[in-house]
């Protein structure tokens, strides 16, 4: 449970894990480095010249009150003084990092000790109480009862620390820009676009993009050979349908009119072969007002009278597509909203992260544990969307999803609740 709840707050980017790695190490080793060293060096360093301190305050106070204790205490560069009324407590301040050990090696050195005022880091007041005598306080520096300066440790560790950092950060996004390199060209190549890339960086990065440009060039190639070899067949099959309908021309009409519409639905299969077989590779990815785009393809069929209306246009913009692959998609989806239905609503959504452009009818729709094989090519569901209401091989779904991915994006099926028939959404990731 821990650990996921670890996992939640950790970065989620390359850099940020890298830097993460990279940093924790530093710290940690910085972190135990100094705490070793203070208790090595600088507890024991001053431990003894506390120990020395106390030698000449015992020294000093050896001798009987008058004017030869103060005098050595003036030789031992001491301030010697009567004890303060409220000077019954020891005092240090918070940065004082080896405060706790004098004050320890003070009270084992001299067992008259009353207290010890650390209020600085200049200067420091010890107030003894011997039996028999008046309290006195003895002031001296600072400095005699520590190493000088232990700040200076951290100091150092921070600045060595953050500038190794900064080095080993700067060598870091060098192998690191190679693999989001990679990536980016990766995810073009996803979207239908083609980038620039060659590889460079580390022997394994070097390995992983040689075997991504493989990759991109047997798919390139197995579009291209997919493509010449359906826009072949439908283009030598339309040599006989042409020689059929002229040899049509000639039967009588009783004969002919079942004939001519086995013939218009033969075309209009090769048609939807060779819209397959483009899928979302005709034109280039450009700047486009998907809204604009949709206005226009819905203007279009209500020009040929078909029942289709843009209900809603929220968003603004424009979008890196292929206006031409993406018309044809929703072509396809409104071609099936008002073939299988009356009517097709058609709303487009234009946020900052994605578009959404959704196709809503009244048809019979398509059963849930149906929806993922009916984008699958050449599936006809029967049972679920009455496909003798129109002629097909079953590709206009396939085509659009294809159309989608091309993008980066998905074709997802639903319910449509307002209408209550099938709702395709092709949503895209800016």
């Amino acid at each position: 449970m821990s650990f996921h709840l670890l996992k939640r707050y950790m970065p989620r980017g390359l850099y940020g894990r890298a830097a993460l790695i990279l940093v924790l190490p530093v710290v940690v080793v910085q972190l135990v480095v100094s705490v070793v060293f203070i208790q090595r060096h600088f507890e024991g360093v001053s431990v003894q010249m506390t120990q020395d301190v106390a030698r000449q305050v015992r020294l000093v106070m050896a001798v009987p009150p008058g004017d030869d204790r103060a005098a050595l205490a003036d030789a031992l560069d001491f301030t010697l003084r009567p004890a303060r009324p409220d000077s019954a407590d020891d005092v240090r301040v918070w940065y004082d990092l080896t405060a706790g050990n004098v004050t320890r090696a003070l009270y084992d050195a001299l067992p008259t000790l009353d207290a010890v005022e650390l209020p600085d880091t200049r200067r420091a007041i010890l107030t003894l109480r011997p039996e028999g005598q008046q309290a006195v306080e003895i002031e001296l520096a600072r400095g005699r009862l520590s190493a000088r300066n232990p700040h200076q440790l951290f100091v150092n560790m921070v600045f060595f620390g953050g500038l190794m950092t900064v080095i080993a950060f700067i060598y870091m996004r060098n192998q690191l820009r190679p693999i989001t390199r990679l990536a980016g060209a990766a995810e073009a190549f996803g979207r239908g676009r083609v980038v620039d890339y060659h590889p460079s960086g580390a022997l394994e990065v070097r390995a992983a993009g040689n075997a991504f440009l493989d990759m991109r060039a047997r798919i390139e190639r197995q579009i291209e050979q997919r493509t010449l070899m359906l826009s072949g067949v439908s283009h030598d099959l339309r040599t006989p349908l042409t020689r059929l309908k002229l040899g049509l021309a000639f039967v009588d009409d009783e004969d002919r009119i079942p004939m001519e519409r086995d013939v218009e639905e033969m075309g209009r299969m090769i048609d939807e072969f060779l819209s397959f077989a483009k899928g979302a590779s005709e034109g280039e990815a450009e700047p486009t007002d998907p809204i604009a785009l949709m206005q226009a393809l819905v203007a279009d069929h209500q020009r040929e009278g078909q029942d289709v209306t843009l209900i809603s246009a929220v968003g603004q913009g424009t979008v890196s597509l292929r206006p031409i692959a993406i018309r044809r998609a929703a072509d396809n989806l409104i071609g099936n909203a008002v073939r299988y239905g009356t009517k097709a609503e058609v709303s487009v959504m234009l946020t900052d992260k994605s578009l959404r452009i959704r196709i809503e009818d009244d048809g019979p729709g398509i059963p849930p544990e149906q929806r993922g094989d009916a984008i699958r090519p050449f599936t006809r569901l029967d049972t679920a969307r009455n496909q003798n209401r129109g002629s097909g091989v079953g590709l206009g779904l396939a085509i659009a999803a294809d159309i989608a991915r091309a993008h980066g994006g998905v074709l997802r099926l639903g319910e449509s609740e307002k209408l209550g028939g099938l709702r395709a959404d092709i949503v895209i990731a800016r």
